[in-house]
């Protein structure tokens, strides 16, 4: 074993049981502060933080990776700030060189123990928690997450998500004992045996990360993969880049020190036109897959990369069902928020809502859908129609699909809530837009059966809640679904729609009314995608998430 593996994991002890036990119990937890006040972080922080950030934009980021001819610049500020930075470019020419290069340290890492792989984990994610606002800043002027956000949802909360990874995964790997003596009673003398079961990685691991949220999604399947033996091939999003260059720069830093082939985590950044990820997926050697993307590719690699475990989040059709409220202007400003929220760029945020085209009761009185639709309407006008408070909740539009999808809003149905530009007071050439709300029936299937990625909501009229119901539950079997939710003061409701989530695979959330939103997820406690239904094939995440990353290959000999 390492002795720097060794004892970065005796001075992370306390914290790896806290997570274990955080896992088991549900409730929660989280070992990195959300709040980037200075009161926590320190007067100096934010600015430092951003100083570093500053530092990086139109350099070139000093990394080195195996096979990589040239640089490659490819980010974009939603916000409008030039970013530049240039990182080694990986051609399918440099591929082989590059997984060569990430398995050679492989049978060291493996060969250093649990313990040791665990620990230089941990202290990866303590380094990476002293850059969390530097990381904040990238994330933000990457994926255009508002600061706020992208340091708690980039930073805090995906470290949370990381080592709640590590958690299980550690938990998984000591599951099994070390060794064992086995004794078989004999007629003379009992048969005995010393057995060794050894953790042993799977290959070489992928993970292919996202535009929207880098770290929050890549976090997992990079620390899970690592800390059970397999080396880990970065390949980001072109248009979030410096958030997981950064990340790999750390993970080399701590690897180095702590006596590791540093090549053991990579970044493999490319121009678009490479598709270096199609080529990594196949290779022989790589064993195992984690994407967030499109369903386009997603089932692309799930057809193609049939010699590793792929786990892939896609698109769903994220859904709430709206029956009766005891809390009418609770519902409208939860539901305005979470649409809002990042301008809904977010595989958990709501798209298809759906009430009867009767209307619904409420603690006001009945609702018809004319009341629903004022309803929300107030709420975004006090969220968002302030443009200095509307950019804090909005963020930026990341990519111009996002607006073409926003523009086609009016041809599929009728648009009651209109979107509308909003200038950001810091950033006037940031692309930012309100959500917009669309009217449909229950007959137009053929539109709100498909995700609209973005600041997109359909109002659904049905013949009843329980075409509702049944709608949402075929809907999301068929098409996939990360989230779904309802408001109703019935229990039989209530009732039909959790057996609709179980049946369907879905996460169910009820009667949200104050500051929780359908669309937030908490690392230790709730599980974010469920691997039952076509939106995902795993779970952030569960022991499936990480049994299957390594082997116990067993020896025995007689004693």
């Amino acid at each position: 074993m390492s002795q720097v593996g060794a004892d970065f994991f005796a001075s992370h002890r306390q914290l790896l049981e806290e997570a274990v036990a955080a896992t088991k119990t549900r409730g929660y937890y989280s070992a990195f502060p959300e709040s980037p006040s200075p009161r926590v972080y320190g007067e100096s922080a934010a600015a430092d933080g951003a100083n570093a950030f500053e530092a990086w934009l139109g350099t070139d980021f000093p990394l080195s990776t195996p096979g990589a001819a040239g640089v490659v610049a490819t980010e974009k500020s939603p916000f409008g700030k030039p970013v530049g930075v240039r990182y080694p470019r990986v051609t399918t020419d440099g591929v082989p060189a590059l997984v060569e290069a990430a398995a050679a340290g492989m049978r060291t890492w493996r060969d250093a123990g649990i313990e040791a792989r665990v620990g230089v984990g941990l202290e990866i994610l303590k380094r990476l928690h002293a850059r969390v606002f530097e990381i904040a800043n990238s994330v933000q002027h990457t994926s255009g997450q508002a600061f706020v956000m992208a340091f708690q949802a980039g930073g805090a909360h995906a470290l949370d998500r990381a080592l709640e990874s590590v958690a299980y995964a550690y938990a998984e790997m000591t599951r099994v004992p070390a060794t064992a003596i086995w004794q078989k009673p004999g007629r003379d003398a009992p048969i005995r045996m010393e057995k060794t079961f050894t953790v042993v990685p799977r290959g070489v691991a992928l993970v292919v990360g996202c535009n929207t949220f880098p770290t929050w999604n890549s976090w997992p399947g990079l620390f899970a993969s690592l800390v059970t033996g397999n080396p880990v091939i970065v390949k980001p999003h072109p248009g979030a880049v410096l958030p997981l260059a950064i990340t790999v720069q750390v993970c080399q830093e701590v690897l180095a020190e702590a006596g590791f082939d540093t090549n053991l985590v990579t970044l493999a950044a490319e121009d678009p036109v490479d598709e270096v990820a199609a080529v990594l997926a196949v290779r022989p050697e790589v064993k195992l897959i984690d994407f967030t993307g499109s369903n386009a590719f997603g089932e692309w690699l799930e057809d193609n990369a049939r010699q590793a475990i792929v786990y892939t989040e896609k698109a769903g059709v994220n859904a709430v069902v709206i029956d009766s409220t005891d809390s009418f202007k609770g519902m409208c400003f939860n539901l305005a928020f979470s649409l809002s929220l990042y301008t809904g760029q977010m595989c958990t945020a709501p798209q298809n809502l759906y009430l009867p085209a009767g209307g619904i009761e409420t603690d006001d009185g009945h609702k018809s859908v004319e009341d629903v639709i004022a309803g929300l309407e107030a709420a975004f006008g006090k969220l968002v129609g302030d443009d200095a408070r509307a950019v804090e909740l909005l963020g930026g539009v990341v990519n111009d699909g996002v607006l073409e999808r926003l523009t086609q809003v009016g041809s599929a149905g009728t648009v009651v809530i209109a979107s509308r530009e909003v200038t950001h007071p810091a950033f006037p050439e940031a692309v930012v837009r309100t959500p917009a709300v669309a009217v449909l029936d229950i007959a137009d299937s053929s539109t709100y059966e498909n995700e609209c990625f973005g600041p997109v909501a359909y109002l659904i009229k049905a013949g009843s809640t329980a075409e509702s119901v049944e709608t949402f539950r075929r809907t999301a079997i068929e098409r996939g679904a990360m989230t779904a939710s309802v408001y109703s003061t019935r229990e039989d409701v209530i009732a039909s729609m959790r057996s609709a989530a179980l049946d369907a695979g879905v996460a169910l959330s009820e009667n949200l009314t104050g500051q929780v939103f359908v669309n937030q997820s908490a690392a230790f406690s709730d599980f974010h995608g469920t691997g039952a239904n076509p939106a995902s094939n795993a779970t952030f995440t569960d022991g499936a998430y990480v049994a299957s990353r390594f082997r116990f290959i067993q020896s025995r000999r007689h004693i």
